[in-house]
């Protein structure tokens, strides 16, 4: 009959401890878990492997979802769908997630702020095009333009102001072309960053104008 044979502490992860059945080690679970599960030195191990199992599953997910979330900033829906795409149990996803919201880690409303303000103001993107990113990473529309907002607000950032550095940026790589095709490609960089064709020819006509002088 297999015996749990030991219970140590994990030196790499604080909180949790690894369980040696028969002197072989089954891997660590939280600490707390121990007394859930019925852990103890001695105590059979066959009518709780089930359990156990569960538990390192679980927290084998935490570790994947905490890991993404420390590489960068990620809303619910991308994580959640990165987490199912590596082969994570739906239902051990959703419960490490809400963890995750509940302590403060995942926070969709925070993640647009981050999102808004580095596009906005490094990126060059538009109001709409941002709107459009943080959809396709499932942020709710509600939750995105107050956000957007908030971050145009803060930063006192002009549209136009943002797009004409890029696109005078940008001039500087294409000065080998001839003027239709750095006016074209100029115009397709612009319309990429979500900005409208009335808004492209207006940042246009800034720079050509000052050409022209």
């Amino acid at each position: 009959m297999a015996v749990i044979s030991a219970i140590v502490p994990d030196p790499r992860r604080p909180g949790r401890v690894d369980v040696a059945v028969d002197g072989k080690s089954m891997g660590a679970v939280p600490v707390e878990a121990l007394a859930s599960l019925g852990l103890r030195v001695g105590a059979p191990f066959e009518p709780v492997r089930a359990a156990f199992e569960a538990e390192r599953a679980r927290l084998g997910t935490w570790d994947r979802a905490t890991g993404l979330l420390a590489a960068r900033a990620r809303s619910r829906m991308e994580l959640r769908r990165l987490l199912l795409r590596k082969g994570e149990p739906a239902d051990q996803v959703d419960r490490a997630l809400d963890r995750l919201e509940a302590a403060g880690y995942l926070d969709d409303a925070d993640f647009a702020r981050q999102f808004a303000r580095s596009k906005a103001l490094g990126g060059g993107m538009s109001r709409r095009r941002l709107q459009q990113e943080l959809a396709r990473r499932g942020v709710d529309r509600s939750i995105a333009e107050p956000a957007i907002a908030e971050v145009y607000a803060e930063e006192e950032v002009s549209e136009l102001d943002a797009a004409e550095r890029l696109a005078r940026k940008k001039l500087r790589s294409l000065a080998r072309y001839d003027e239709a095709t750095r006016r074209r490609r100029l115009y397709g960089y612009l319309a990429r960053r979500g900005f409208e064709g009335e808004e492209i020819r207006e940042i246009l006509a800034r720079i050509e104008g000052e050409t022209a002088d």
